[in-house]
């Protein structure tokens, strides 16, 4: 049989109107859009793009829906004049491509997003067809944001996790990841996910939702955060990640952290995408058979450089180039 190898992304495809603001303004006051354009959006899209930027040498795949308009086939034409295989990119005239007007203050790099659900809404486990794919990974993202995957069964269970528990079964290594919601829902959906997940990406507002509790962002809190998500049913690792770090808990309960790399102020032009560039160097070290340590390093290295673009994914760069980050400006203590 011939050996797995690749990754393939499935959920969130999205168009991102990214527009650098010179303040976050009160409401019924006014803000200046200092520059405004059009770039990837949602979890599969980016950490795509992403690793076609760190030079992958593994096939991509995309997995998800789009509408029948211009916004989907410009997604359906990026990734396919970037290599990666659109095959399962199907295409919906139910509902307009899924886009999110990204407002991003210029002096801070934070952001705001306002999201049209769109065709994302109505992509469900049955569009997501493991047989016609050979890779060694299946990403699938984001949990909260994906309405007919994430809706809760009578036993608790979602076609997120399904789909997951499917890929597992199929041989794969399986991904899972969140976006940031407040609903009340958050903590019973993701824990359905995070049963069938051999890595689990969450940052610490997420993770604090799942646990329902506040998680500060340092070593000690999250470690023992990541240790409490492990101790929900992980099969696999659990990555959290904030601003300030890294840490994870392997199958086995081993501990990992790693500080983010300290930048400069006037380095960070944005912060759109930086989770998915994270997710996108620990997966590129992960297929390569690197140590969870590599794995973390790269991690930090790819959210760092996507910070010097307000785009999701223009600010990556090579392997090389991302790490080479770290050379220059050092770790954080953390």
């Amino acid at each position: 049989m011939k050996t797995r190898s690749g990754i393939l992304a499935a959920g969130n495809f999205i168009v991102d109107y990214v527009k650098l603001i010179d303040t976050w303004p009160e409401q019924d006051t006014l803000a200046n859009i200092l520059s405004e354009s059009r770039s990837n959006g949602g979890g599969p899209f980016n950490l795509l793009l992403d690793l076609i930027a760190l030079g992958a040498p593994f096939p991509l795949e995309a997995c998800g829906l789009v509408g029948k308009d211009a916004n989907g086939q410009w997604i359906i034409d990026t990734c396919n004049q970037a290599g990666i295989n659109t095959a399962q990119l199907a295409i919906s005239d139910s509902a307009p491509t899924s886009y999110t007007d990204a407002m991003t203050v210029a002096s801070t790099g934070r952001r705001t997003f306002f999201h049209q659900r769109g065709t994302n809404a109505l992509l469900s486990e049955t569009q997501i067809d493991l047989s016609k794919s050979r890779t060694k990974i299946f990403y699938l993202a984001y949990i909260m944001l994906l309405n007919d995957l994430d809706r809760l069964d009578a036993n608790n269970a979602t076609g997120f996790a399904r789909a997951l528990q499917k890929a597992k079964e199929a041989g794969f290594i399986t991904v899972s990841d969140c976006v940031s919601s407040s609903d009340p829902q958050f903590s019973q959906i993701a824990r359905a996910a995070l049963k069938y997940s051999d890595v689990f990406f969450v940052n610490e507002f997420e993770a604090g939702q799942i646990l329902q509790k506040k998680i500060v962002p340092d070593k000690e809190a999250m470690t023992q955060a990541a240790l409490e998500l492990k101790a929900l049913g992980c099969p696999g690792t659990i990555v959290l990640h904030a601003n300030s770090g890294a840490c994870s808990v392997n199958g086995a309960g081993k501990v990992t952290t790693q500080g983010s790399i300290n930048l400069p102020q006037e380095f960070i032009k944005g912060a759109t995408g930086a989770g998915d560039a994270f997710s996108a160097g620990y997966l590129y070290a992960l297929h390569e058979g690197q140590s969870e340590a590599k794995r973390l390093e790269l991690a930090v290295c790819c959210a760092a450089s996507s910070l010097s673009s307000p785009g999701a994914s223009a600010g990556v760069k090579s392997v090389e180039d991302c790490l080479k980050l770290a050379k220059d400006y050092g770790f954080q203590t953390f």
